[in-house]
């Protein structure tokens, strides 16, 4: 099960996830423009319409989507990429104003599968958008593990009320 926390000074939200699958699955999954185009979002809630990610350290990264607001874009740009353990970039979301926040993944290669580690840093000023994005995460983590390892996508998972 996928979990997330705030920490006390509510700059960093940390997530975390096992996943039955290599650590290049997972890699994979969180990279892929057309993979992350198959399980990230939840129709109703946030669903993406284009991503677009130029893999290399300096290279550009944007999502496209509608969600329960109108559309939305989240980009960036990518920091470090250790294939298949590490990925960092930049975060700039439409719906938070010009706030640049980091997103760090850690995967762990552990008996059986890997150990996803998430850490969104950057929320000092804005506790709000902590707090919005530490249940984001938690979804997230629980739709990629769930594309990892089931094939689940927008279109087979079922949508769950909200919070349930």
């Amino acid at each position: 099960m996928a979990t997330s926390v705030i920490s006390p000074d509510k700059d960093v939200i940390l997530a975390n996830v096992y996943v039955a699958a290599p650590a290049e699955r997972v890699f994979q999954a969180i990279t892929d423009p057309q993979q992350l185009m198959q399980w990230w979002g939840q129709k109703g809630m946030y669903q993406s319409t284009k991503w677009e990610a130029d893999m290399k350290p300096g290279g550009k990264w944007r999502c496209e989507g509608v969600g329960g607001s109108g559309q939305y874009s989240v980009e960036g740009e990518f920091l470090e990429i250790d294939p298949p353990h590490v990925l960092v970039y930049t975060w700039i979301a439409s719906w938070s104003g010009p706030q640049t926040t980091t997103v760090h993944w850690e995967l762990k290669s552990v008996q059986g599968g890997t150990q996803v580690n998430m850490r969104h840093s950057g929320f000092q000023a804005l506790p709000d958008a902590a707090r919005d994005h530490a249940q984001g995460w938690s979804r997230v983590l629980a739709w990629m593990q769930a594309y990892v390892e089931k094939g689940e996508t927008l279109d087979t998972r079922k949508v769950l009320a909200p919070g349930a």
